[in-house]
């Protein structure tokens, strides 16, 4: 059941902030943190900045440790999933000029359906 939580309005500026340079809504960014931070606390070997290096691909994630493997999977799963800024826009002007955008199951180049309008 969802519930309400107050936070203060210096609080939640900073989630708003962090929340749309990460591509996540105010309440995912904010499980996101809660993620960490029980990770954090039930671990004293956890290091985020382990898992950053490791998302911006300057750490190989086979050098961390298990929780902070877990917190970069649950991480790069979600990063993967998100356009990232200017995607959409990328793809809509192929969409409108009838290129590919995508590849199928076998490989091959996948044109917009709604090319032509």
């Amino acid at each position: 059941m969802a519930q309400s939580v107050k936070l203060a309005d210096d609080v939640m500026s900073v989630v708003r902030r962090e929340s749309g340079l990460q591509s996540r809504s105010v309440a995912g960014q904010i499980t996101h943190w809660i993620n960490i931070g029980r990770a954090i606390e039930k671990s004293g070997t956890f290091d985020y900045q382990h898992i950053s290096a490791a998302l911006a691909g300057e750490l190989s994630p086979d050098a961390l440790s298990a929780e902070e493997q877990d917190v970069w999977f649950a991480q790069f799963s979600e990063d993967v999933t998100e356009p990232i800024s200017g995607e959409e826009v990328f793809y809509a002007e192929r969409r409108q000029l009838g290129r590919g955008v995508g590849l199928n199951d076998n490989g091959a180049l996948v044109y917009a359906e709604a090319a032509s309008q």
